[in-house]
């Protein structure tokens, strides 16, 4: 699944998202409040990480600006403001955590992680289907109890349709959690990730099926 990173200091943003990344998530980054709120006004996040200090723009402005424009999205400050009076605004704001810098990496993605198997949230440790077996945290996927080597990306569209099997997901949602605000990708990568994955559980026989509803997207269901 594919988060919003929005940080100011470049350094700071790389090593973040390259933990994110070492834990299964597709990140973007970004560095001004301006950029973001284009970006979540564009792409359908599963949570944003958000500093507060911001060169155009405070980041509670922008937490707000959101908030009442309806995005529902889970959102946790990043910050080095740790005072209380500073938490309580930044969760009166409409923040779903607070985590204040410095801060270790393995609570970050804790705390990522919660907030992604809450209530309505986007995270379960394990999805099954048929035969099919996906760990989220670990990123394995097993047939028949068998472990399968998919690639990344592969493995990012399975999640999403096991989280709504039995539903259409629309491509255009597939497109935004595999590539973001990236714009260096074919027309039909999402087509070529999606015959991949196909090819892969007929061949393991996983009891599984994935429709092309044309038009609209991709649906999976046991077969």
């Amino acid at each position: 699944m594919r988060l919003l990173l929005v940080e100011d200091n470049e350094r700071l943003l790389a090593l973040i998202r390259a933990a994110l990344a070492k834990a299964g998530f597709e990140a973007d980054g970004l560095t001004t409040a301006a950029e973001a709120e284009e970006a979540v006004r564009s792409v359908d996040y599963a949570a944003l990480v958000l500093d507060l200090g911001l060169p155009d723009q405070d980041g509670l402005t922008l937490l707000k600006t959101l908030r009442g424009a309806g995005f529902a999205l889970p959102i946790l400050i990043l910050t080095a403001r740790g005072g209380l009076d500073e938490r309580v605004r930044g969760l009166d704001a409409g923040a779903d955590d607070y985590l204040v810098k410095p801060f270790a990496q393995e609570e970050l993605l804790a705390r990522i992680r919660v907030l992604l198997r809450r209530p309505g949230g986007l995270l379960g440790d394990m999805m099954e289907l048929g035969e099919v077996s996906l760990n989220t945290t670990t990123r394995e996927v097993s047939i028949h109890g068998r472990p399968q080597l998919l690639s990344p990306r592969e493995t990012a569209v399975l999640e999403m349709l096991l989280r709504r099997a039995g539903r259409v997901v629309p491509k255009k949602l597939v497109e935004d959690h595999l590539f973001g605000l990236a714009a260096d990708f074919g027309s039909n990568a999402v087509e070529v990730y999606v015959h991949r994955l196909r090819k892969r559980l007929g061949e393991a026989q996983a009891g599984v099926q994935i429709h092309t509803i044309r038009g609209v997207g991709y649906l999976i269901a046991r077969g």
